[in-house]
C-alpha cells in the first residue's frame, strides 16, 4: 500500500506560496504559505498536517490494541499538538478522552501506551512522544 501526495510551491520562501494535494483529494489544491506555517495566515502547513496524522494513527491503533484484549471503546478522542522549534519538531503531544466500558486504569494504562509507542507514525517520529489520558 503507497500513500502519496503531491506539494506545488510558487515564488520565494516569504512571499511566495503552495498548494498541497492528495491522491483521495481530501486535499485538492490546499494552500500554504509562510504566514499559515510561521504566523497565522490561512491555509495548512507541514506541522498542522502531521498532527491529524498522528491524532488519527494513534487513535486507530488504540482502538486495535483494546480489540486485541476485548474490550470495544464507545469514543475515542484525540488531539495532538506537535511542537516545531528551531526547524525541529522537538514534541508531539496526545492528549486523549477514552470512554471504554469494564476495564481497568492500570489495563488501559498498558494498553495505551503500547499503542503510542507502536503506532506507526510514532515509530516514523523522530522526536519526543507525551501522552496525557482521561478513561470515563
Amino acid at each position: 500500500m503507497k500513500r502519496t501526495a503531491t506539494a506545488v510551491w510558487q515564488g520565494s520562501v516569504k512571499e511566495g506560496s503552495g498548494n498541497l494535494t492528495t491522491k483521495s483529494t481530501v486535499l485538492e489544491h490546499t494552500s500554504y504559505s509562510y504566514k499559515s506555517r510561521f504566523e497565522n495566515g490561512k491555509g495548512t502547513n507541514p506541522e498542522e498536517l502531521i498532527a491529524a496524522a498522528h491524532a488519527g494513527c494513534f487513535t486507530m491503533a488504540l482502538s486495535a490494541k483494546l480489540g486485541e484484549a476485548g474490550y470495544t471503546a464507545t469514543e475515542l478522542t484525540t488531539d495532538c499538538a506537535v511542537d516545531f522549534q528551531d526547524q525541529k519538531i522537538v514534541e508531539s503531544h496526545l492528549t486523549t478522552k477514552a470512554k471504554v466500558d469494564g476495564i481497568e486504569k492500570d489495563e488501559f494504562d498498558k494498553i495505551i501506551n503500547d499503542a503510542k509507542i507502536n503506532c506507526p507514525i510514532s515509530k516514523v517520529l523522530n522526536t519526543n512522544i507525551t501522552l496525557d489520558y482521561t478513561l470515563g
